[in-house]
């Protein structure tokens, strides 16, 4: 108990070390530059103490909960004790990681649906769009990518394939569905592939990398151990783009009907 409290001491102090730049920052300009003084400054540094607090407590929670946890999956999920039977010989072959697969879906979806980032643009959008753009459905479009995204970024790492042949291939399905989308929810659609990749799924994703990489032999951590995030940040683009375009083409159509009504 008394070196979780240090360590927390420890991470807290660091932060508010992180923090000192940011915080110069805002009051040298508020001070300096706009030369106004601060409205409910003790709020304000209350404020301050709180995200201090807060990010510590993050911090020490991923280290000591989140990181564990998602090496500990992918070291379970790649043990041949679970992958292959009593007396069966290991192949290592990328269609004996079926249970990988479904993990990393599943966890790229459920960690998706709970980012605080995302479900605030979410309700932004809706609200500035007076409702034409659904919270609920961008969510469900995000996260189906991300899940998607995981999964495709996991069998990568299985199978050892190089990164840039799949990052590359995304960008060209983007940028040709960039041109047929609806331009309002383009903008939307790139920054969703940025907000996926926030406090909550980003530790789980490197713990998932960095874990299958140590795991399957032939795999190195540095090499094959990161892109998953990258997965995470492109293909929510590429479902939101193809959700606008769903929801347009059943405009159409439903417009069409009705005229033929």
């Amino acid at each position: 108990m008394i070196a979780l409290l240090l360590d927390v001491f420890d991470t807290f102090r660091n932060t508010l070390d992180d923090l000192a730049p940011i915080i110069g920052t805002l009051f040298f300009f508020q001070y300096v530059v706009l030369k106004q003084p601060l409205i409910n400054l003790d709020r304000i540094l209350i404020g301050l103490f709180m995200v201090a607090l807060g990010l510590t407590l993050f911090l020490v929670g991923l280290e000591k909960a989140i990181f564990p946890l998602g090496d500990t999956m992918a070291r379970q999920l790649t043990d041949p004790a679970f992958l292959y039977a009593a007396g069966q010989i290991p192949t290592y072959l990328w269609q004996d990681y079926f249970w990988v697969y479904v993990f990393a879906f599943s966890i790229g979806f459920s960690t998706t649906v709970a980012e605080p980032a995302l479900i605030a643009v979410a309700l932004k959008a809706e609200d500035i769009s007076g409702g034409a753009i659904s919270a609920f459905g961008l969510r469900m479009a995000v996260a189906m990518g991300v899940a998607i995204g995981v999964t495709i970024g996991c069998f990568r790492i299985v199978s050892g394939t190089s990164l840039w042949m799949y990052i590359v291939v995304a960008y060209v399905v983007v940028l040709l569905q960039t041109l047929r989308a609806p331009k309002i929810m383009i903008p939307l659609a790139f920054d969703s592939g940025g907000v996926t990749t926030s406090t909550v799924t980003v530790p789980l994703l490197a713990a998932l990398g960095l874990g299958l990489a140590s795991t399957i032999p032939g795999r190195s951590p540095v090499l094959d151990g990161f892109g998953l995030i990258a997965f995470a940040s492109v293909f929510p683009i590429m479902t939101v783009l193809a959700y606008s375009q769903f929801s347009a083409w059943q405009e159409r159509q439903s417009n069409k009907q009705d005229k033929e009504g």
